[in-house]
């Protein structure tokens, strides 16, 4: 699961990195058919990628808070089944412990 996750993330990343590169692409086209000068297209780029940083933290800690939630409810189920089979163990010890008993004996 955790492979996914990373797998999903890295995904994530690259698609940002693809979109950021197709972002310059059609800004510097702009530029060279005249509708957008360069300091503008510079200016949005920046807003574009700040943005986009922001919207990838804000996913990022999301999920950061997600995994880590799933990771506190495995880690309590896991806690609750330790302490019932460390119970049965305690139990079967002190039958053991018991001094054999013989049925049938006058």
């Amino acid at each position: 699961m955790i492979d996914l996750l990373k797998k999903t993330l890295l995904a994530g990343v690259g698609a940002a990195v693809i979109t950021k590169d197709k972002i310059e692409g059609t800004l510097d086209d702009f530029v060279r058919q005249g509708k957008v000068n360069a300091q503008d297209a510079r200016i949005m780029a920046d807003k574009i990628a700040e943005q986009g940083r922001k919207e990838f933290d804000e996913l990022a800690g999301e999920l950061n808070t997600r995994i880590s939630g799933m990771l506190d409810r495995s880690s309590a189920d896991a806690n609750a089944r330790i302490a019932a089979l460390e119970e049965r163990v305690k139990v079967l010890e002190a039958k053991l412990a018991e001094p054999p008993t013989r049925s049938g004996e006058p």
